[in-house]
């Protein structure tokens, strides 16, 4: 009776197919952590922008409104800077019939490769009466939120 081999518990059975898909369901929960996360980022900074876009659009037609051309020329970005000079600007602004009053319609703000980018819609009222409703781009430039593009 000594002689015998002594007990051993049978080999374990591999489960190639089931570590698969164990690592498989971690990568794709990782991957669904990921997207969300990115996308509360996302939505973070484009419920966060549309406040200083509004109020971007709207000082720059208040001061449009108002004559203070040399205040919304500042209020430009860079490159609708560089094709109106501010005399042009000014001259432009002045032009009959002026700008008497606006109204912000619309904000929407999307990102377009991660920098925030927004569109406001605006109802300007014209001397004698006129409407018209325009976009506005604005776009986030050096720090500040600057109007881009024909702004009037």
């Amino acid at each position: 009776m000594g002689d015998g081999q002594p007990w051993s518990r049978p080999a374990r059975p591999r489960r190639p197919v089931r570590t698969g898909l164990v690592f498989a369901g971690a990568g794709v929960a990782l991957c669904c952590v990921g997207v969300a996360g990115l996308g509360a980022w996302n939505v973070q900074v484009v419920t966060g922008a549309s406040g200083p876009v509004r109020e971007t659009a709207d000082e720059f037609l208040r001061q449009v409104g108002s004559g203070d051309t040399d205040g919304a020329y500042d209020r430009l970005c860079s490159d609708t800077r560089t094709r109106w000079s501010e005399v042009g600007f000014t001259s432009w602004v002045r032009t009959p019939p002026v700008v008497r009053d606006h109204e912000i319609v619309d904000v929407s703000v999307t990102t377009r490769g991660g920098r925030p980018h927004g569109t406001v819609t605006v109802t300007l009222t014209r001397e004698g009466g006129t409407t018209e409703q325009r976009e506005l781009t604005v776009v986030k430039e050096d720090g500040s939120w600057r109007v881009c593009g024909d702004p009037y």
